[in-house]
């Protein structure tokens, strides 16, 4: 996971949490440098992302405050409530054109990462470790998302990994059987991703969120 994904995810705990209140300003750039020990660029990254999602509104002069009807914005907590065969229609929705993108945007540097992470959940297979498996499972997608080059897109796509924590933990609360039996159409995706092959990609994809139902 990108290190500005994961600021992005402390300050929406903190705003869940009431640390920072809807309409009232959050700390100036240097307090949340010091605060989740980043540096300058990837705070504004951070920022940059949640006033797109509609979380923060960001004036010049004045500062960042919270939305202040962040509660009705909040796509998280309304993923939380659907019903999962609804959330992976959407999803399917969204990573179809993730895929689209990614097989033409995708860097030398991102096919690293997203290997990374494969390996990961390989070795966390053999573990039989579900929730390193879980942790790896979801980098390895939200890695593509990124290599998709729309950050809007990679964001939207981030809503739906709560949701997908919470299934992964009641599909397999002590196994790792779905993950194992699935982790060769991931290894197929990633070679669709590196030799640019959008259809069979997509195709690769399809089959992987078939298995989900």
């Amino acid at each position: 996971m990108k290190l500005y994904t994961k600021i992005i995810n402390s300050i929406k705990e903190d705003i869940a949490n009431g640390v920072y209140q809807p309409g009232e300003k959050i700390p100036a750039e240097p307090e949340l440098m010091q605060k989740y020990g980043v540096g300058r660029s990837t705070i504004r990254e951070a920022i940059k992302t949640l006033a797109i999602s509609g979380i923060l509104k960001v004036k010049q002069g004045s500062g960042t405050t919270v939305t202040s009807n962040y509660q009705e914005l909040n796509m998280e907590q309304r993923l939380q409530r659907a019903d999962f065969k609804d959330v992976n229609a959407v999803r399917k929705l969204l990573e179809e054109e993730i895929i689209r993108l990614a097989t033409a945007n995708r860097t030398e540097i991102q096919l690293t990462e997203i290997t990374q992470c494969l390996e990961r959940r390989k070795t966390a297979i053999l573990a039989e470790n579900p929730e390193e498996c879980a942790n790896a499972d979801i980098d390895f997608h939200m890695a593509i998302a990124f290599a998709s080059g729309n950050k809007v897109l990679a964001e939207l796509y981030y809503g739906f990994t709560v949701i997908l924590r919470n299934f992964f933990a009641a599909r397999e609360p002590k196994g790792i059987s779905q993950f194992a039996m699935n982790h060769h159409l991931h290894e197929q995706l990633l070679e669709a991703l590196k030799s640019q092959q959008e259809a069979a990609g997509i195709a690769t994809l399809r089959k992987i969120l078939d298995q989900n139902q």
